[in-house]
């Protein structure tokens, strides 16, 4: 049974983190993590305890659950207290059902600007 900070009269305990996530639904649940969960760990918990009040957006894979935090897609690695989340407090965090996550802005950026390079061409006469 997966432990949650749902309950107004429910305190979270002072060395756990409560994670209010929210689909693009606007639906929203809350489970509570220790700081050392890493985004892989959370993104299965979430899965094998997928709310009864998201059914019907329910997913086929939790490797295709991400975690956007601060407009910024989380990687498998990284723990709740990396993100420096503070301890018996509530953090929000997006939910999206995604293959993939979109290449780092900077690598994005120099893919288009080789492509461009390559692509132009013209000739003056």
């Amino acid at each position: 049974m997966s432990e949650s900070c749902n309950a107004r009269h429910k305190a979270i305990p002072d060395d756990k983190i409560c994670l209010r996530l929210i689909l693009v639904s606007g639906k929203t649940h809350e489970f509570i993590f220790s700081p050392n969960d890493t985004v892989y760990y959370i993104t299965q918990h979430v899965y094998e305890n997928w709310p009864e009040d998201w059914k019907d957006e329910t997913v086929s894979s939790h490797n295709i659950l991400k975690l956007i935090y601060h407009g910024r897609f989380l990687h498998g690695n990284v723990s709740l207290s990396a993100l420096n989340l503070e301890t018996g407090k509530r953090s929000v965090m997006h939910l999206v059902a995604r293959e993939n996550l979109p290449e780092p802005a900077t690598q994005g950026q120099r893919n288009r600007e080789k492509i461009s390079q390559q692509s132009c061409c013209c000739c003056i006469v």
